[in-house]
C-alpha cells in the first residue's frame, strides 16, 4: 500500500520545502499521511474546478503549484471560499499539496518545463540560487537554429496551452531568436538578468507596462509575455512524473485538463494594427 506519506517524501525529494522563499505557504494543506493513495490529480490552481475535477476523477490527493492559503488565517469556516475548499476536501477524502517557490528553484523545477515545452535545450539557471549553482530562479536555454522573434511567439503560443490572453511578444519581429531565457511565472524581477544574460529573448508572465518598456529602451531583448497559468501549467507533467517514476503502476497520475486562468475573454480593437 502506497500512503500519502510516500507519496509526499517522493516530492518534497524533488522539490525540497526547505528551498522555499521565507514568505510561502508550501507543504501539505489537509491530509491524513497514513491514508492511502492510488490516484494523485496535478494542477496549477487549487480551486473550486479543480477540487471539481479531483472528486470526479475518485483522487485521493490534489497536487497544487499555488498555495490555497499564502496568508495566514484565523478560521476556515465552511461558507468562505476558502474554507469551504478545505471542508469539501477533507469530507471527499482528498488530501491537498502545495510545491510553490521550491518547485521553481528545483531541478528540474517550473522553469524547466516551460522550456522543454517550448523546445529548448537547458544550459542553466538565469538566477542562479547561493551555494547550488545548478539550481535557482528560470533558465537559459538554446533553440537548434535561430528564427525571427515573429516565429518564435508563434512557438510559444503552439507549445502552451491556449488561454483568452494568448501570448504577445515586444521588439522588432524580425529579430533573430536563438538564446533565451525562461521563468515560469511572474518573472519581471528578472529583467535585469535577462539583459546581463545576453539572450535574445525572455518569455515570462505577468510583464508590466513601464519595466517593459524601460528595458526595451535599455537595449534589452525582446519579451514574450504569455499568461501566468499557461506558464506553468507543463509543471504539472514533469511533478506527475515524479510520482510516477517513484511508484510504478500503483498510483495512477492525473494532468489536470481545466483552465484555471482567471481571464475569460480576450478581444482586440478592429482599428489597431498588430504583428502576428
Amino acid at each position: 500500500m502506497t500512503t500519502l506519506g510516500d507519496v509526499l517524501a517522493a516530492l518534497e525529494a524533488a522539490y525540497p520545502p526547505a528551498t522555499a522563499e521565507p514568505w510561502d505557504a508550501v507543504g501539505l494543506v489537509c491530509g491524513d499521511r497514513a491514508e492511502p493513495v492510488t490516484r494523485v490529480l496535478f494542477c496549477v490552481d487549487p480551486v473550486e474546478s479543480t477540487v471539481d475535477e479531483a472528486v470526479a476523477v475518485g483522487a485521493q490527493l490534489v497536487v497544487a503549484h499555488h498555495p490555497l492559503m499564502l496568508r495566514g488565517v484565523t478560521g476556515v469556516p465552511a461558507d468562505d471560499p476558502k474554507g469551504g475548499l478545505v471542508h469539501r476536501l477533507i469530507r471527499s477524502g482528498i488530501a491537498l499539496y502545495t510545491a510553490h517557490t521550491n518547485a521553481d528553484v528545483a531541478n528540474p523545477g517550473v522553469s524547466d518545463a516551460l522550456a522543454e515545452a517550448i523546445g529548448l535545450r537547458v544550459t542553466g539557471p538565469l538566477v542562479p540560487a547561493d551555494g547550488a549553482p545548478d539550481t535557482g530562479a528560470g533558465r537559459i536555454g538554446e533553440l537548434d537554429r535561430p528564427e525571427p522573434l515573429r516565429d518564435f511567439t508563434r512557438r510559444v503560443a503552439e507549445a502552451l496551452p491556449a488561454t483568452a490572453w494568448g501570448v504577445r511578444a515586444a521588439g522588432d519581429p524580425d529579430r533573430p531568436v536563438r538564446r533565451v531565457a525562461v521563468c515560469g511565472g511572474a518573472g519581471d524581477s528578472y529583467l535585469t538578468a535577462a539583459a546581463r544574460a545576453g539572450v535574445d529573448a525572455y518569455v515570462t508572465a505577468d510583464l508590466r507596462h513601464h519595466p517593459a518598456g524601460e528595458h526595451l529602451a535599455a537595449g534589452g531583448p525582446a519579451l514574450v509575455d504569455v499568461a501566468h497559468w499557461a506558464s506553468e501549467q507543463p509543471w504539472c507533467g514533469q511533478a506527475a512524473h515524479v510520482v510516477r517514476a517513484a511508484f510504478g503502476g500503483t498510483v495512477e497520475v492525473l494532468v489536470s485538463t481545466r483552465r484555471t486562468d482567471p481571464w475569460t475573454l480576450g478581444v482586440t480593437s478592429p482599428n489597431s494594427e498588430h504583428t502576428e
